[in-house]
């Protein structure tokens, strides 16, 4: 549970913040990723993983397919069915929508070092996620600004295409480096970068 593979440190604590500071509702999953990761598709093999970054995970060995079902009962289908449900009610109101899906990665992974502080993921025209990814470049620089890295959006993801993509919103996946959300001054630094940025790009 002390390893990345647990869950994105740090991100509870920037998704409160940022809500908080412009408005914004946040969702947040409470479970480890390794019991179900809520975000990839749970009919993947990779929604409960046996292994995990070489790591063994012995309560997903063997796991029979009523266990399984099980979580995406309890963990999966409710989270999902809450960020629906605002989406649904913010159509209904009117209100513009932009789906922002946080996450954070490992600085070292597979013995490879990853040099970007931040990255957008994406997948097709998405202008939120354009615009955020010019301005962190030109407030911290190219080099440190992953443009679908250290991920890239793809069949494997599930929030954004299922909430975002197929119902016609703008969206922005983002990936923080963990090391950068370590503590509270490190999450709040970052809050404080994203915060002002994030608001400007909302008003557009």
């Amino acid at each position: 549970m002390a390893l990345h593979i647990a869950c994105d440190f740090g991100v509870a604590a920037l998704g409160a913040w940022l809500s908080d500071a412009l408005g914004a509702t946040f969702i947040a999953q409470r479970y480890s990723r390794l019991v179900i990761d809520c975000n990839r598709d749970p009919t993947r093999p990779d929604s409960i993983a046996e292994v995990s970054d070489g790591v063994v995970v012995p309560g997903n060995r063997a796991l029979t397919g009523s266990a399984g079902a099980c979580r995406v009962a309890e963990i999966f289908g409710p989270y999902h069915a809450r960020i629906a449900e605002e989406v649904a009610a913010r159509g209904q109101a009117g209100r513009r929508t932009v789906l922002v899906s946080l996450h954070s990665f490992t600085p070292v992974m597979a013995g490879r070092a990853r040099p970007w502080r931040f990255g957008v993921l994406h997948l097709g025209g998405s202008r939120f996620s354009d615009a955020t990814l010019d301005a962190l470049r030109e407030a911290l620089g190219s080099r440190l600004i992953g443009d679908n890295e250290p991920y890239s959006m793809d069949g494997s993801d599930y929030t954004v295409p299922h909430h975002a993509i197929s119902n016609g919103l703008d969206y922005l996946e983002l990936e923080v480096r963990q090391d950068l959300l370590a503590d509270a001054a490190g999450q709040t630094e970052v809050a404080a970068l994203l915060e002002p940025l994030l608001r400007r790009l909302a008003a557009a």
